[in-house]
């Protein structure tokens, strides 16, 4: 295994491409590149990188549409990507911005002045990535530490786990807007549960980008889950846009959207290890709406 930030440069120039690839290299970075978008897009999904150099202008697909498919896959829509381009047009620039891109360089562009927006980029990151960037909710590092210290909890404690399932096909019929605005008022409707009916002791973050976990003690947990489950099957239909009447009946009917629910309390143990935890509280999923 290597620490080293994985970087992803797409430019056709392959004498540009080739001198920014020995360039990053130096700089201590593990560089690929891809001269295709095609190729660029495979590339993230067989191995993720932490940021992407992307010019615009391909021989095949533009780096627009290579930006929209990484957004539209759960292991890179949250990679930052740098347009490289020759482009100026602030129609250009906005359309980048609207699909996520972090930043914007034009050629001819100063190494070091790239240099340093990549390290940027890759530190906001790496910062970025204890919260989920959609619910602010803490994720990764801080909720193991949070499920870890109920190894050696002397307390009863419990873990809900709430899940929506169906949401990566729900983006692909409404968008990001519409499936984010889902995790957003999932979210506050946890926030608001543990508020009036927990304690301030309580934990709410992300096991994964559409997994929930509220850790709380045995006391409070019936009736935060009453009251999270009963919110989100009021809810359930005004998630779907007003403005699609139709499709949102299709898929309402379909049950494009669904809520899990399980839970896992300190009787079930003791656990070996974090990673059993985890797993007991994954396994721990029944399908309720």
């Amino acid at each position: 295994m290597t620490d080293k930030s994985h970087i992803l440069i797409v430019e056709d120039d392959l004498d540009l491409a080739e001198m920014l690839n020995a360039y990053f290299r130096v700089q201590g970075y593990e560089v690929q590149t891809a001269a295709w978008g095609e190729d660029a897009v495979r590339m993230t999904q067989e191995s993720p990188p932490n940021l992407v150099v992307l010019d615009i202008r391909l021989p095949d697909i533009d780096g627009y549409e290579v930006c929209r498919r990484l957004r539209t896959h759960r292991r890179t829509q949250d990679v930052p990507i740098i347009f490289l381009t020759e482009k100026r047009d602030r129609v250009d620039k906005l359309s980048g911005l609207e699909l996520g891109v972090v930043d914007y360089i034009t050629k001819p562009f100063d190494i070091q002045e790239l240099r340093l927006r990549v390290r940027n980029a890759l530190r906001r990151a790496n910062q970025a990535s204890l919260v989920n960037p959609v619910t602010n909710l803490p994720e990764g590092p801080v909720v193991d530490e949070s499920l870890g210290r109920l190894l050696y909890a002397d307390r009863p404690w419990s873990v809900l786990l709430i899940t929506i399932m169906g949401l990566d096909s729900f983006r692909e019929m409404y968008g990001f807007v519409a499936s984010d605005d889902v995790l957003r008022a999932v979210s506050l409707m946890m926030n608001n549960a543990v508020r009036d009916v927990g304690n301030d002791h309580d934990f709410i973050g992300h096991l994964a980008p559409h997994d929930f976990v509220i850790v709380t003690d045995a006391e409070h947990l019936d009736p935060i889950r009453d009251r999270v489950e009963m919110r989100l099957k009021q809810s359930m239909e005004y998630f779907y846009p007003l403005k699609d009447r139709d499709k949102a009946k299709q898929a309402m009917q379909e049950h494009r959207l669904q809520l899990v629910i399980g839970q896992v309390h300190h009787k079930q143990g003791p656990f070996d290890d974090l990673s059993a935890l985890k797993d007991a509280v994954l396994r721990s999923r029944e399908l309720e709406v």
